[in-house]
């Protein structure tokens, strides 16, 4: 009998960056505590179906991070792993390939926000873990990595900082 589990394999993290024009701790507050002035609304997962009013990142490690609905429904995203103003952010994104939350499942997105010389921010963004996705890893990986993921997302932020 073959008792061996096998391990999904690595997949590769998606990685972004913008640079905006704002100190690391103005850059490090309106992605977390401002994430709703830039999160696109319609990128919403309450069961509801009610109209996304607010995106939160409770600032503290083990803080919620989840969204409400106009109904007053909310719908967890994750949560805080590492709160480390100005320079690092980590979450725990907890939402499963068909978009829902899973409490069994943790990928993890890494913000880390460092000065430039002269002046501005780098902000890197890294959602890593995606082998936990088994056989939907790609999938998930293209989603998250394209213009509709992460990269539209960033270029939201980065317009709302500057």
């Amino acid at each position: 009998m073959n008792t061996t589990v096998s391990t999904p394999a690595y997949v590769e993290p998606v990685i972004r960056s913008v640079r905006v024009t704002a100190t690391p701790a103005r850059a490090f507050e309106v992605f977390s505590t401002g994430i709703g002035r830039w999160w696109i609304p319609t990128h919403s997962i309450i069961p509801s179906k009610s109209p996304q009013v607010s995106v939160t990142i409770e600032p503290r490690v083990g803080g919620r991070w989840y969204e409400r609905g106009e109904d007053g429904s909310e719908c967890d995203w994750g949560h805080v792993l590492a709160w480390e103003p100005p320079r690092r952010l980590v979450l725990a994104w907890q939402l499963n390939a068909q978009w829902e939350f899973d409490p069994a499942l943790v990928t993890e997105v890494e913000v880390r926000f460092d000065a430039e010389p002269g002046g501005g921010t780098q902000v890197t963004l890294e959602h890593r873990c995606l082998e936990r996705y088994g056989a939907e890893a790609e999938t998930v990986r293209a989603g998250v990595g394209s213009e509709g993921g992460w990269s539209g997302l960033l270029e939201r932020y980065r317009q709302l900082v500057a």
